[in-house]
């Protein structure tokens, strides 16, 4: 189906493979399909679906004939262990095998922590034998990486043994880090190798930054990350290829999969369904600012998720508490906290076709919704901007499901797509901030703390001004207080910090608030696991 020989894969046993890079050279005369984004609103604690609609689509365009391939993240261990699970779909749109693609799959993940923490290694060790870059132990700006939540890393003390000098640090989560990033935007060895290099870790007491190139660690990186460039081929429940590869976080990070993926997806189908994470004014804002700018690559369509329950819960119908049941306000009638909630949709709406992109509004019909409302959310769709909308039942259904969406992204796909970046490389990094939070947040302004002032500053002098910027805020809510639903308005955006990410090729400005290394819940999911001692098998992953 997909034109690939067998010498272009790499075998993980019977159900798993990766493609070799060769494979993107061979077919890199041929068409590209389509390029079809899925996006949601903001999501409640659970989740909304975004996975099993991207999945049901892809199945649902095969059942009309399509050549269609969808384009995932890997899940990460710390939602997986935590509190939303695992980021395989679900129901009857799932990818296989589940445990494997939950848990280890090919290492990739394990991979690009051991290359992360390499270069922390080597960062210390140059320390202690001598120091010969004068680096500064107070400005290390590279943190250690790990892919379990423990809140307990946020911040740590270093050194102190046999001589070594003091220092704070802190550890982000694997899919947080950004060698997570550069292995999702690089094009091939070479970029990945030339992304490394710019790593910056630290500065010299004199103020100079130092790259990993310096610390002579990019070769060995390299090393750890040979396997881990070449994009994992699975498939769907219904036997539609899917492509799973890298896992940048949505809400800290870019949030996108790689663009060897969906590059290699654009070359061997007619539809190619990626999905960026939490709503729209995160991952489809940084897939369309950040992933789209690197890649080069223009998306034809997006599909903006919605259930009736995230809608109430907008508007104002109540509230979600982990391992607590959903309230009646969010699951029964409601149709005064529905058509107050369909603001979240409209300003997402608004958000896509921002950048010029058609939109296709799916309602991910859950068990027990009420065929009205389902109904209704679908017209006032049509009448807000979208140009189609249609209500999918994927989880139970399959692909079956999922045909009338599918029709519908058809056809947006036929209509022109105008995509523009929303502003200039060249713009001030300040402006850039403000144009996000303002048009994409509804925000009234910005605020920079004095840390952030002066980074902002520093990223200018040291020549990274034109970078794009990635947001790294709540995903609960449009704005940066989880607290506030619908489409507030009036607010001003905090900015704590910014980050220069010189290898991924990003600013990164950090909320007030935000955590880049996240806590587990009460009681975790992973309480929940066990392995069934007559068998064998897993229980309770999901």
């Amino acid at each position: 189906m997909l034109g690939l020989r067998p010498e272009d894969l790499i075998r993980y046993g019977p159900w798993k493979a990766k493609v070799a890079l060769s494979a993107l050279e061979r077919l890199a005369a041929r068409p590209f399909g389509r390029y079809v984004l899925v996006t949601a609103i903001n999501p409640t604690p659970l989740g909304e679906g975004k996975t099993t609609t991207s999945i049901g689509l892809a199945m649902g365009l095969s059942r009309l004939g399509r050549r269609a391939v969808v384009t995932l993240r890997q899940p990460s261990l710390g939602p997986v262990f935590g509190i939303k699970g695992g980021g395989a779909g679900g129901g009857k749109a799932q990818i296989l095998p589940m445990e494997d693609i939950i848990l280890h799959f090919t290492g990739d993940a394990h991979a690009v922590a051991s290359a992360h923490n390499l270069l922390s290694a080597f960062l210390d060790n140059h320390l202690f034998q001598g120091n010969s870059l004068n680096l500064d132990p107070a400005r290390v700006a590279w943190p250690r990486a790990m892919g379990i939540s423990d809140r307990a890393l946020r911040q740590v003390h270093l050194g102190g043994a046999e001589g070594d000098p003091v220092r704070g640090g802190e550890f982000v989560l694997t899919e947080a880090s950004e060698v997570m990033a550069i292995l999702a935007l690089a094009s091939g060895v070479d970029d990945l190798r030339r992304r490394l290099g710019r790593i910056l870790v630290g500065f010299t007491k004199e103020g100079r930054p130092v790259t990993a190139e310096r610390l002579k660690c990019t070769g060995a990186m390299a090393v750890l990350l040979r396997d881990a460039l070449c994009p994992n081929l699975v498939q769907t429940i219904e036997g539609t290829p899917a492509l799973v590869h890298t896992g940048p976080f949505g809400n800290i990070a870019h949030g996108n999969c790689s663009i060897l993926a969906d590059r290699l997806a654009l070359q061997t189908a007619e539809y190619v369904v990626t999905e960026a994470g939490f709503g729209s004014d995160l991952g489809a804002e940084k897939f369309f600012n950040i992933k789209c700018r690197a890649s080069g690559l223009r998306p034809d369509a997006a599909v903006i998720v919605a259930t009736l329950r995230a809608l109430k819960l907008h508007g104002g119908g109540g509230v979600i508490k982990a391992g607590a049941q959903l309230p009646p306000g969010l699951t029964g009638p409601n149709r005064e906290a529905l058509t107050r909630g369909l603001a979240n949709l409209e300003q997402h709406l608004a958000n896509v076709r921002t950048f010029g992109v058609p939109a296709v509004v799916a309602i991910n019909a859950f068990s027990g919704d009420l065929a009205d409302e389902l109904r209704y959310v679908r017209d006032w769709a049509a009448s807000a901007g979208a140009v189609g909308a249609a209500v999918s039942t994927h989880f139970l259904d399959g692909g079956r499901g999922a045909e009338e969406l599918a029709q519908a992204v058809e056809s947006a796909c036929k209509a022109p797509s105008a995509y523009t970046p929303l502003y200039p490389n060249e713009a001030p990094i300040k402006q850039k901030i403000e144009t996000v939070a303002r048009r994409i947040y509804g925000a009234a302004g910005v605020s920079y703390e004095e840390r952030a002032e002066a980074e902002i500053e520093q990223a200018v002098q040291l020549g990274f001004g034109a970078l794009p910027v990635c947001m790294a805020k709540t995903p609960l809510s449009l704005s940066h207080d989880a607290q506030l639903k619908g489409r507030p308005t009036g607010f001003i955006l905090p900015i704590r910090e910014l980050r220069i990410l010189a290898g991924a090729g990003f600013l990164t400005a950090v909320c007030s608030g935000i955590q880049l290394m996240p806590g587990l819940p009460k009681q975790p999911a992973g309480e929940r696991m066990d392995l069934d001692p007559e068998t064998g098998e897993i229980t309770g992953l999901s």
